[in-house]
């Protein structure tokens, strides 16, 4: 895997979480405080699902080898069109507020999954799985905290958008991984 393609995965993975950020933005009052406790939290729960993502992956390695790319392909297109299907669907003008401890981790999970199931194919890529946890929680974090402003400066509209081109983004990467295999052997 490229470090490109990681930062392409890494970048369709935060996509749920700023278009969190943003809508939570929109909808409050941002401080640094707010903007700082979302980083951290959606950062650190993007670094760690892929980590859980990855040990299925290892688990079933022998099963997953000959249909590597085809699961990949799969997870990620699902994935993709899972986050277009959500940001379509969001309703720009639904009042949020300023999420308290408890909510803001089920958030930062709930956005996080698919960086588990994008887990399960960081082996078959051939990704390392602590560098990639780490710019996957990083790029979370760095985009997560000026989301938040961002939010306040544009509405909520944006992070419909954003969230779409995360799962053009994710299924982009399910497609290269698919060709580059399928027809060029890795």
């Amino acid at each position: 895997m490229t470090m490109i393609t990681l930062l392409l995965l890494s970048l369709g993975l935060a996509m749920d979480a700023f278009a969190a950020a943003v809508a939570q933005g929109a909808a409050s009052r941002p401080n640094r405080k707010t903007a700082l406790r979302m980083s951290l939290a959606f950062g650190l729960a993007q670094a760690i699902m892929p980590l859980l993502g990855w040990a299925l992956g290892i688990a079933f390695a022998a099963i997953m080898a000959s249909a590597a790319h085809w699961i990949a392909l799969a997870l990620l297109t699902i994935l993709g069109l899972r986050m277009i299907k959500e940001g379509l669907d969001r309703n720009p003008e639904e009042p949020m507020k300023e999420l308290s401890l408890w909510p803001l981790l089920v958030v930062a999970i709930a956005t996080s999954i698919d960086a588990a199931v994008a887990g399960i194919t960081l082996p078959t890529i051939g990704a390392p799985i602590v560098l990639a946890c780490v710019v996957i929680g990083l790029t979370t974090s760095l985009l997560t905290y000026p989301g938040v402003y961002l939010g306040a400066l544009v509405g909520a509209r944006i992070g419909k958008w954003a969230e779409v081109l995360g799962g053009l983004i994710l299924i982009g990467i399910g497609i290269k991984i698919f060709v580059a295999q399928q027809y060029f052997g890795g």
